[in-house]
């Protein structure tokens, strides 16, 4: 199983990398996150040596960059109709939806191992908490985990990958800023802590301090195991439709 799982990553991969998009991706992830630091978030006057204004801006750059790489994954399956043809490779549902998980999940990986010069530009500048660093890293992928599932699942419903784009834009913002609704209306404590943890953002925030929270870590991964399955679940049904 686990063969054809990167059998399909692999493809997957180096389906995204002949394309523009992982480029643009790239680019623009690495150049907003270092003139957000170091122009607008202005790290060398502030003379305090943590990272987490760099790493403050990520949750709003995935609500777009992360949908970006995955409206294709499904979208532009069916569009040009190769979906069918993919169903019918000696591939199960759960193997597809893994592979293309895997190969895009790389490829935010390989995104992250880019940004290792600006921790190493600044670390001789302070004092810094390596294990801070660590966690602010690990909650990174955890949230682009998260991101990506979901954008798959979305990429799976839609027609097309204009679609496919917009609505993953627009579930990740939902689950990104859903927490943001405490601060505007007086809700029951129950409720609002429903929507804290709901929250992509909320999550995020011991991550962004360097804390790794294993309730955040159960979140992010809960939520990357239900669209996986539900994406799983949609193939299956176009299978036999």
């Amino acid at each position: 199983m686990m063969g054809s799982m990167l059998v399909v990553a692999r493809k997957e991969l180096h389906s995204l990398f002949n394309s523009a998009v992982a480029y643009i991706v790239i680019t623009l992830f690495l150049g907003l996150t270092s003139v957000w630091f170091f122009s607008v978030h202005q790290f060398l006057a502030r003379d305090v040596a943590s990272l987490r204004g760099y790493f403050g801006l990520v949750p709003l750059l995935f609500v777009v960059l992360l949908p970006a790489l995955t409206m294709r994954a499904w979208a532009e399956e069916t569009s040009s109709g190769t979906l069918e043809l993919l169903l019918t490779l000696p591939f199960s549902e759960t193997q597809l939806v893994a592979g293309k998980f895997l190969g895009t999940l790389s490829l935010v990986a390989v995104m992250l191992l880019l940004t290792i010069p600006v921790p190493l530009t600044v670390l001789p500048l302070g004092f810094f908490e390596i294990g801070e660093i660590a966690g602010q890293y690990a909650g990174t992928l955890l949230l682009a985990t998260a991101g990506l599932a979901v954008g798959q699942f979305v990429s799976a419903c839609s027609r097309n990958q204009i679609s496919a784009f917009l609505l993953s834009a627009l579930a990740l913002l939902l689950f990104s800023s859903i927490h943001v609704v405490n601060a505007v209306l007086l809700l029951p404590r129950g409720i609002a802590g429903l929507l804290n943890h709901l929250s992509f953002s909320y999550h995020y925030q011991s991550f962004e301090r360097g804390l790794i929270d294993t309730r955040g870590v159960a979140y992010y991964l809960l939520v990357t195991a239900l669209f996986l399955y539900l994406n799983t679940k949609v193939l299956v049904l176009r299978k036999w439709r």
